[in-house]
């Protein structure tokens, strides 16, 4: 018996080593698995918003800053010289706008006078035409009394002046409604010239609102003069020094938003059935290969670019030629949400990372630990 227990013993152990090897393969065929993984995050590109001198550089190339920490300064004294003209270019708007709307109030006023004015004007002509009346029926009375000597030719002759002096002013009055009408019908049309002028009462005034935006433009330029940090993260690739012209609307360097690192491993087309969203995920870094990291599957790709048939020479489809007896499996990108990642882990975007999916465990919760490497 003694004889044949190393050859029982070394045939546990190929037994074993079957067992372990046939049970990583049953593995490798049910949770899908990739070496081609890489780490990813959101790469932002700080462009500045206005041109100018670079007056402050408080920050190094891929040093750590938090959201709100100033990146770099711009020459703020264009801007302020700016924004004070603008402000005294509104302040002048407000000014004209008083002076119209003190414009408006007089012809208002004018108006009113004007309507007290015609209104005294018909009363006057009113009273007038019942003297006329009454002072025409004492000269008739005059004259007929004349003939049979009732009267005497005096008191005709100032019956006859009193009616005559009482018809002029009764003209007097009528002319001088015509002119009171007129002057309204003038101040009317220079009321309706001054509201045009004026434009839209107080905030609504367009000519206020311009000046207005030109202030707040100007105000936006001298914030914009000082560029800060979107998101807390890394810099990266600073493209300019101090004293150098920043340029609006060229980028001037990059941040890594830390927030955003994930993990996108490309899996073969014939794993992709297997993979739903949820599915728990191991990964290792080829950078830390003992400190494993996990996650979960976040989304799949629906798409890839194409390769054969796109445009080429004389815009005509290019076609790579194949092999017949050689189908290559196309790669679907998956996205790795990171829920755990060590504490001696430095992601750094880039990074080369294996991705195994479990399978099924989307909500599961288990504890599986996988060495992908």
């Amino acid at each position: 018996m003694k004889r044949y227990r190393k050859y029982i013993l070394t045939g546990s152990f190929v037994f074993f080593a079957i067992l372990l090897l046939v049970f990583q393969f049953w593995k490798y065929l049910n949770n899908p698995w990739t070496r081609d993984g890489k780490v990813q995050a959101d790469i932002i590109q700080v462009t500045p918003r206005v041109s100018g001198q670079v007056v402050d550089l408080p920050i190094r190339n891929n040093q750590f800053i938090n959201a709100g920490d100033l990146l770099f300064q711009i020459d703020p004294r264009t801007y302020q010289a700016a924004l004070e003209e603008a402000k005294a270019q509104y302040e002048e708007a407000l000014d004209n706008y008083r002076a119209q709307n003190k414009n408006v109030l007089a012809y208002e006023a004018r108006i009113r006078e004007s309507v007290a004015t015609i209104d005294l004007a018909k009363s006057n002509i009113n009273a007038l035409s019942a003297e006329v009346v009454k002072t025409k029926a004492e000269y008739d009375r005059q004259r007929d009394l004349l003939p049979q000597r009732a009267t005497s030719v005096r008191a005709l002759q100032a019956a006859q002046a009193a009616y005559e002096s009482t018809v002029e002013y009764r003209a007097g009055a009528d002319a001088s409604l015509v002119e009171s009408m007129a002057v309204l019908e003038q101040s009317q049309a220079e009321l309706e010239q001054a509201k045009a002028e004026l434009g839209a009462p107080g905030a609504d005034n367009p000519s206020v609102r311009a000046a207005f935006a030109l202030v707040r433009q100007a105000e936006l330029n001298l914030e914009y003069a000082t560029v800060t940090a979107p998101v807390s993260g890394y810099v990266t690739n600073i493209d300019f020094r101090y004293g150098d012209q920043a340029v609006a609307n060229q980028p001037a360097l990059s941040v890594v938003d830390v927030s955003t690192f994930r993990i996108d491993g490309f899996f073969r087309e014939t794993f992709v059935r297997r993979i739903a969203p949820g599915d728990r995920a191991i990964m290792t870094l080829m950078a830390y290969p003992d400190h494993p990291l996990e996650g979960y599957v976040e989304s799949i790709g629906w798409g890839i670019a194409r390769e054969d048939g796109t445009a080429g020479n004389d815009l005509l489809p290019k076609i790579d030629p194949t092999f017949d007896w050689i189908r290559l499996a196309q790669r679907i990108p998956v996205r790795i949400h990171l829920t755990n990642i060590p504490e001696k882990v430095k992601l750094r975007v880039g990074f080369t990372s294996s991705v195994l999916v479990i399978s099924d465990s989307a909500g599961t919760g288990q504890d599986v630990s996988v060495h992908t490497q």
